[in-house]
């Protein structure tokens, strides 16, 4: 399949095969992106980050010194501030040679600031806006998921975006809607195309859905047929295994695929994905010998990225991902969920080590978020009017990460 070639008019991105990595808030770290690209190509996104948060830190001076920090290896503060947890979100390893961050705003002087921070300090190639998120901290103040109900302001944040970030390429991220009687997707393409985004990822589901059910491939096929062919359009939802893209492919025409919960503890999903979009056979599953090494594998870089307790604190949440389907017994995942020590966790490992085959069916085994439906928390009248430029609260503002 074509290469995804999303060009900013000074410089541009590549992802080939056509598969970009979601934002995942406390996942797509450092990382985690290193160890997904060293099975597959595509491009791969940080962590969501708040415009409000990088325009503090460049104030404070901030900035460069966590970035080179990181760059060098040499970033071990076992209890790091609530600045520098944020920096470490917008922060790329020295071998990512395309650098894509997802950014977060509600006023169009914020996210432009933001941007300009970025350009200045040349963080970044790529910059994502994101416009789906559905947890209630983030609507509630009409942020996420919830914004694009405002038409007016959702065309002022992108085109804001577009003209801060110095030729780089803007895409957006939106979901269906914030249910199934406000549906916002198409508007927002339209939106989006006209103020200078060059894509639009579309998450086939409502903020209501949050991720429960299927994902509506249908909606996606509509948005590829609303903005035409000057803007590309992604499909984000329900990519499990790489039939899945395949198949969300030929069912909507989309450009490319966003891979969110499927590569959860799969890493080498990127592989299955790499073959599949070009025509090659996809290997079989790895074995639990294998999925173990990967998990060690990324404990290792985590500890190198975070330092030990940091670094093991994370690989926690990993676990289940990666040992799900495995019969290994209550026990050792209860104390794989508890180490402290990269030594304790290579030892448990080793202790699991044979040659027992992917279980049938775990590829597909959900991972992740799995809650909604449930309401959208929205701020008092929001949908009231779609265009009505009375100021958000405050607190929109103060989001600083992902939900």
């Amino acid at each position: 399949m074509t290469p995804l070639v999303l060009d900013g008019g000074r410089r541009q991105v590549t992802a080939d095969p056509p598969v970009v990595l979601a934002p995942m808030a406390g996942v797509t770290n450092v990382p985690f992106r290193t160890l997904c690209r060293r099975y597959g190509g595509g491009l791969f996104v940080s962590e969501m980050v708040g415009a409000r948060a990088l325009i503090d830190a460049e104030e404070q001076g901030a900035i460069a010194a966590v970035q080179e920090e990181v760059a060098e290896g040499k970033y071990d503060d076992q209890r790091p501030t609530g600045r520098e947890k944020r920096l470490l979100r917008a922060a790329f390893g020295p071998d990512e040679v395309q650098r894509s961050i997802q950014l977060y705003a509600t006023e169009p002087a914020h996210l432009r600031e933001g941007v300009a921070v970025l350009d200045r300090h040349d963080l970044v190639d790529h910059i994502d806006l994101n416009f789906g998120c559905p947890a209630p901290k983030v609507t509630r103040h009409g942020g996420g998921a919830a914004l694009p109900w405002r038409t007016g302001l959702f065309f002022e944040l992108v085109a804001a975006a577009v003209e801060a970030a110095g030729g780089r390429p803007v895409t957006v991220k939106v979901r269906k809607g914030i249910d199934d009687d406000h549906l916002t997707y198409r508007d927002a393409g339209r939106a989006a195309r006209d103020a200078g985004a060059v894509a639009i990822t579309l998450h086939g589901r409502t903020a209501e859905e949050a991720y429960a059910g299927h994902a509506d491939w249908d909606s996606i096929a509509t948005l590829v047929e609303t903005v035409g062919d000057d803007m590309a359009v992604l499909g984000n939802g329900d990519i499990w295994a790489a039939e899945d893209a395949l198949r969300m492919i030929d069912h909507t025409g989309c450009h490319g695929v966003v891979v969110g919960r499927g590569c959860l503890g799969r890493p080498w999903l990127f592989r299955d994905l790499q073959a599949a979009l070009t025509g090659q056979p996809v290997p079989p599953p790895p074995g639990l010998t294998e999925v173990c090494a990967m998990l060690a594998e990324h404990g290792e870089l985590l500890v190198a990225h975070m330092g030990e307790l940091a670094g093991m604190r994370d690989i926690r949440k990993h676990v289940n991902w990666y040992l799900q389907g495995f019969a290994i017994g209550k026990a050792v995942r209860l104390r794989l969920r508890q180490v402290e020590r990269l030594d304790e966790l290579r030892s448990l490992l080793a202790d699991l080590d044979e040659p027992a085959p992917m279980p049938a069916g775990a590829m597909q085994m959900r991972r992740g978020h799995t809650h909604g439906p449930k309401p959208v928390k929205l701020p008092h009248g929001w949908l009231a009017s779609r265009d009505h430029r009375a100021p958000l609260a405050r607190e929109a503002a103060a989001v600083v990460s992902g939900g």
